[in-house]
Parts: structure tokens; sequence; C-alpha cells
């Protein structure tokens, strides 16, 4: 898991998909992090405009182009469908935080090769 967790913490442009309503928010606190460690984030809330100076857009789909990662803190229903946009997508990592993360998710990721990191914050890594 640490190999997997350093390929994606390594990597320069994510999406983050969310609520970015207020600052105490993981999704929120996720984006800053990034954002301030120089990566090129994208944050997805299909009701909100902008985050951070950042435009935020309404789906996956709606990216302006692949990232290499995608950080779900939605609900596991969301996360199942969130992660079929990522295959259509062509998006090939997913980091489920801990309470988005749904044994279907995990198990469609695993059969359409988009490795996938669960039960680990992103912010403690």
């Amino acid at each position: 898991m640490e190999d997997l967790i350093n390929e994606f913490t390594s990597q320069k442009k994510y999406a983050v998909a969310g609520s970015f309503k207020d600052e105490t928010k993981y999704a929120y606190q996720i984006l800053k992090k990034l954002k301030n460690k120089g990566v090129t984030v994208y944050p997805i809330n299909p009701t909100l405009k902008e985050v951070e100076g950042l435009k935020c857009y309404k789906s996956v789909m709606d990216l302006p182009e692949t990232v290499d990662v995608i950080n779900v803190v939605t609900p596991p229903a969301v996360t199942e469908n969130i992660v079929k946009q990522c295959s259509e997508k062509g998006i090939k990592r997913v980091w489920m935080q801990p309470g988005a993360e749904s044994q279907d998710a995990i198990n469609f990721c695993n059969t359409n090769s988009i490795k996938v990191i669960y039960n680990t914050c992103l912010l403690r890594a």
C-alpha cells in the first residue's frame, strides 16, 4: 500500500470531488493541501461555480483534461457513479477517502484497471 500511496502522491494533476461549502470539510482541506503543494487541482461539485479561486466542475466528464488522480470525498452511492465516469474519462487512479468507499466502487475499480486507495486519508499521506 505504501508504494501505491507514493505513486499517487507523486502525481501532478488531481481532481477532488466533494463538498467545498465550508473550509472544515475534508474535500476543502485536501483541495487546499494539493493547491499549496503546487499541484494542478480541479474541484468537482455540481452546485458550486468556484472554490479557492478555481473553477468548479459539475462532474468528472466536465473536466478540461484527464487528471492523474481523483480524490473522492462523497457518499458511497455518489462514489460509485464517479468511478464509472473515471473509467469513461480514462482516469486510472482513484483515492476514496474514508467513508466515501463502497465495495461496489472498489470492485468496479479493480475490474476496470483503475488503481484504488481506500481506508486511508490523503491528508495523512
